[in-house]
């Protein structure tokens, strides 16, 4: 089955009363058609017809995925071909300026987000519709598939442990496109927002990505695959451990490890579990950059063997808790500040909650 986006009759489907006025796009690297082009070609061909284009916008990595590690800022520019401003909203603000947003009319948005609350494209969605409710701007969202379908997991964030990695009330594995997070977002936080929802064709709320015939695009460098954004709802929670998730080397995520893991022993207990639809093969790697950088790390490679009985959240939960256990003396928490959180501890943050670590965690039995 192919499911249709509506870039591929944009101008059928943007809206009339927004039409002829000055537009702002937000956009990164896997905003594209089903041809592989990018959704700034589309815009750029109905420039100075459905609209202005008079600004763009990108999240976290920048529009064209450039920046490589978690939480490096980028810095705004001018487009050199446009002669338009490029806007930073993941440097000295997150949330659109009103000096940002006077050189625009309507806000486009247009991001393929992974399933899951930790992946901070979706907040910038939240600010921007935040920030334009303020500014009476109306916002287009167009609607792309979640490719984890539409099944949930973990915990629900609890509102004191709002950061950007959560600022509003989601489980960790969501289940909801990014326009139907635009609709809730509306609904529940901002109703004074214009939101216009661009909607797909075709589309079955259970698909995995790969069933929609779309091609999948990194949306982030160390996204590469579909298989990636399977294990990362669990596996996002190991950026709060001093234990590699395997950012510097070419499989992140779905390998973790640190040099002071029995790889073995490792696999076997995991193995021993039985957890539905995953295999822990015995892995060593020497990540290039990040956490343990040159130094041997032992450790598994993640093998979903049923992805649709596979649940990455609480299998990440059961090795947590036996590292934490195992090894007492050398596995550590990474302390803050962690995505603008200076204060609580990264775990509680991704969490979501301030009892789920040292309830689930620390003191839950092996």
């Amino acid at each position: 089955m192919t499911v249709k986006l509506a870039l591929s009759h944009f101008e059928e489907f943007y809206p009339q009363e927004l039409r002829g006025k000055r537009l702002g796009a937000l956009l990164h690297p896997a905003s594209i058609d089903s041809n592989l082009h990018h959704t700034l070609e589309t815009l750029r061909r109905y420039d100075g017809k459905l609209f202005q284009l008079s600004a763009l916008f990108g999240p976290q990595h920048g529009i064209k995925g450039h920046t490589q590690d978690n939480m490096i800022e980028w810095e705004g520019s001018v487009d050199p071909e446009l002669g338009i401003p490029v806007y930073s909203l993941y440097g000295k603000t997150r949330e659109p300026s009103p000096e940002m947003l006077s050189h625009i009319d309507v806000l486009f948005v247009d991001m393929q987000d992974v399933g899951a609350r930790y992946y901070t494209f979706i907040w910038t969605l939240y600010l921007c519709m935040k920030a334009c409710e303020k500014a009476n701007i109306p916002v287009v969202v167009l609607d792309r598939p979640n490719p984890l379908g539409n099944t949930v997991e973990g915990p629900t964030l609890d509102l004191g442990y709002t950061s950007f990695v959560g600022l509003w009330k989601l489980p960790i594995r969501h289940g909801k496109t990014i326009g139907e997070l635009a609709k809730q977002f509306r609904e529940e936080c901002f109703p004074k927002c214009e939101l216009h929802v661009m909607d797909m064709d075709g589309y079955d709320p259970k698909m995995w990505f790969d069933e929609t015939g779309l091609p999948w695009v990194m949306p982030s460098p160390n996204m590469p695959t579909l298989d990636t954004a399977i294990v990362y709802p669990g596996m996002c929670l190991f950026e709060a451990t001093n234990v590699s998730e395997g950012r510097g080397t070419t499989r992140p995520f779905e390998i973790f490890g640190a040099p002071f893991i029995d790889a073995p022993k490792l696999c076997k207990y995991l193995n021993d579990l039985k957890l539905p639809g995953v295999y822990f093969r015995e892995n060593y790697f020497q990540p290039t950059f990040h956490k343990g950088a040159g130094q041997i790390c032992g450790g598994a490679q993640i093998h979903v063997t049923d992805r649709n009985v596979y649940r990455s959240f609480d299998m990440a939960i059961r090795i947590l808790r036996y590292l934490h256990h195992e090894y007492p003396k050398d596995f550590a928490w990474k302390l803050p500040p962690y995505e603008y959180e200076y204060e609580k501890l990264p775990i509680d943050i991704l969490l979501g909650s301030g009892t789920f670590r040292s309830e689930f965690i620390e003191n839950g039995e092996l």
